[in-house]
């Protein structure tokens, strides 16, 4: 006993002690620590570490969440461990934002009847709401959006889509009203991209075309009129039939074109309501992108449901038209404007160039007195909405510049005409790497690029000879 106690009393028996209790200790706070860390909810825990914020939550899906007032289920019919841990950690993270959203998780090897119950193939997430008895689905394929190659036919992600697509179908199961949007066409128009439609799907709203040639009223069911980008001029019958449809509380939004043609009709109609179009292309020295002048890069000044969702207001207009406000033909129509050039904006035709400040989105609203389906005068707001160029929205402009809010701020100007509607839509994020361009160069690119280097180095270079010489 005696030799057993004085082992423990050498130098390398407390040594040895110390290093347990050390080695104990650290163990003992390493279970403490979490502990603590599962005590905090999950949404606080995880943090977005990918290349392009891909569990970034956007504010429109929080909004959606906090006002959640029933439950919605999302039920994964997928193999958990086989599921891609990016759709695994998003499903996680977002059901986390409202204890109204829970995520069941089913087997389809184990439970093939599943699928038959909800009509779908695995891989896919069931999106359930008891309270509306309402239920839509999402393909793990809009989610992680592919992208085929040119040369083969191997595909890889390059789109993700969680946040999108899971707040617009949660959209849909909370809501039972939807909406209506018809384009026209016939006029040299431009259909909607499939990236617009789908944005609009996302909100409630289906789309479908007009030729508003073969009409003599507007279609009942509709909520709203785009005419995105007409080359040729309306008829005037067509321009009745659409002053008719706004004077009984009508929703209009139009982008213009670029077209050599005589729109007099068209523009006379915009006249009407407070929007005088300019002669000739809009050009600005001050706000433009990389010294391209019709490249513009407007003032926003949207309040509301219009600036629903815009962080950076960077919006590209290309070859514009543009617009000066004037007095409508009724007193009873109010105009505003939301999107405009710097004062050094230009009006250019073959023969002069207007300097002044010229208008590139508008609203003019008229409040009129209609009959409802029962037969009862109500009151409804007419609302005719103008962009100075459809390349607004163009699928070329759009995927060029990642960065750029255009179609968050063309869908804020579609759901603002709708009674109940909010902008909910949600565009994919990219997987690519992207690179940041200056859409303003001058003296802050050169100070950037030029000035700031090249101090550096010179200031670097000057500390190392001076110790050299010590």
């Amino acid at each position: 006993m005696e030799k057993i106690k004085k082992l423990f009393q050498t130098n390398d028996s407390r040594r040895g002690s110390l290093s347990l209790t050390m080695t104990a200790a650290v163990i003992g706070i390493v279970i403490l620590f979490n502990l603590i860390v599962g005590l905090i909810p999950q949404k606080a825990r995880q943090i977005d570490i990918s290349d392009t914020n891909i569990y970034e939550i956007s504010s429109k899906s929080q909004k959606l969440a906090k006002n959640l007032k029933d439950n919605v289920t999302l039920y994964v019919l997928a193999e958990k461990d086989q599921t891609d841990d990016r759709i695994r950690t998003f499903l996680n993270k977002y059901a986390s934002m409202s204890g109204k959203i829970k995520v069941e998780w089913i087997d389809p090897v184990l439970h093939p009847s599943a699928l038959t119950k909800y009509n779908v193939e695995e891989n896919t997430i069931v999106v359930s709401s008891k309270k509306t008895n309402r239920t839509t689905s999402v393909s793990f394929d809009d989610i992680l959006v592919s992208s085929a190659s040119y040369y083969d036919t191997s595909s890889s992600a390059s789109q993700f889509d969680g946040d999108g697509q899971l707040t617009s179908a949660i959209n849909y199961v909370t809501s039972t009203k939807e909406y209506k949007a018809y384009y026209t066409s016939g006029h040299g128009e431009t259909a909607l991209s499939s990236e617009i439609t789908n944005l609009l799907t996302k909100s409630r709203i289906s789309t479908e075309e007009l030729l508003l040639l073969t009409k003599s009223s507007i279609p009942s069911d509709c909520d709203l009129l785009i005419i995105n980008g007409a080359t040729s001029d309306l008829t005037d019958g067509e321009i009745k039939l659409l002053s008719n449809y706004m004077k009984k509380g009508g929703k209009v939004v139009t982008l213009l074109a670029q077209t050599s043609k005589s729109m007099k009709n068209l523009y006379g109609l915009l006249e009407d309501y407070g929007m005088k179009v300019a002669s000739g292309y809009i050009a600005d020295t001050e706000r433009c992108y990389q010294g391209n002048y019709y490249y513009l890069i407007p003032n926003l000044s949207v309040s509301g449901d219009m600036a629903s969702g815009l962080s950076s207001s960077s919006v590209l207009m290309v070859n514009a038209k543009g617009m000066t406000t004037t007095d409508p033909v009724r007193d009873s129509i109010t105009t505003e404007t939301f999107m405009t050039t710097s004062d050094n904006g230009y009006a250019v035709t073959e023969k002069n160039q207007t300097q002044g400040t010229y208008v590139l989105g508008a609203t003019s609203t008229e409040t009129v007195t209609v009959k409802n389906s029962n037969g009862k005068k109500v009151k409804e707001d007419a609302r005719l909405t103008v962009f100075g160029s459809s390349m607004l929205i163009d699928e070329q402009v759009t995927s060029s510049f990642s960065s750029l809010e255009n179609l968050t701020l063309f869908t804020n100007a579609v759901t603002e005409n709708l009674d109940d509607a909010d902008n909910i839509s949600i565009s994919p994020k990219s997987l690519e790497v992207t690179y940041n361009t200056i859409a303003h160069p001058g003296p802050f690119s050169i100070l950037v690029i030029f000035v700031i280097p090249l101090s550096l180095v010179i200031g670097g270079f000057i500390v190392w000879f001076k110790r050299r010489r010590r």
